[in-house]
Formats: C-alpha cells, structure tokens, sequence
C-alpha cells in the first residue's frame, strides 16, 4: 500500500487545508495519509478546534480518519500550544531532540512530503 506523511510547517490554514484534502483524497483511493504537524503549524490547532473555523469539518474528519499521526513537542512548546494540541488528544511526538523525526516514516516506507 502507498504510505504518504505530510509534514505540516506552515501556519497558513489555506496550506495546511490542503495536507487534510489530500489524505483524505489518499484514503478514498486505497492509499494511506497521515499529517505531523510541526513548526509554527501546531498554532493551527486550537485554532481548527473551534466549531466556528472554516476549517474545522476537514479537520474533525482528518482527527476521526485518524490521520493527524501527532505534533511536534518542541514547536507547541514553543508556540505555547502544547496543552491546547493535547487537549485535542492530539499526541505530541519528539523524539528527535524534541521534534519528529522523518526517518522513523522512511524506515517504513512512507513517502514524506513537507508542506
């Protein structure tokens, strides 16, 4: 089966929107999506969390699809997102000196595409 993981960057929900389509779009044709949210895109969260975000449908979704694999430690830490991001149940991964690292999806085969 083809694996794809999006590492999310960016805060700009416009961008980010588009990690969410496309691993649902993956899902829907027989592949498999997941998103690690890392830098200034864990501030993104909360944000999607509100019902009243125009991105808050595809984000319920991703969360139920299980396809948000997790947050950057390090970054919501530092974005002061980090209670926020595990208040979403929303694992905070690091072990890559506090951050995800992208070998551990390699190892196994995921192709890995920053966003």
């Amino acid at each position: 089966m083809t694996r794809v993981v999006f590492f999310a960057f960016r805060s700009d929900p416009l961008c980010f929107m588009h990690a969410i389509l496309n691993a649902i779009d993956l899902e829907e044709n027989g592949m498999w999506g997941e998103i690690v949210v890392e830098g200034e895109a864990t501030r993104l969260i909360p944000e999607m969390a509100r019902p009243d975000h125009f991105l808050n449908r595809l984000y319920l979704q991703a969360k139920q699809r299980g396809m948000i694999y997790g947050a950057c430690l390090a970054c919501a830490t530092k974005m002061g997102v980090a209670e926020a991001v595990a208040a979403e149940d929303i694992l905070l991964i690091g072990d890559m000196s506090g951050h995800p690292p992208m070998a551990t999806f390699i190892k196994q085969e995921y192709t890995v595409i920053t966003i």
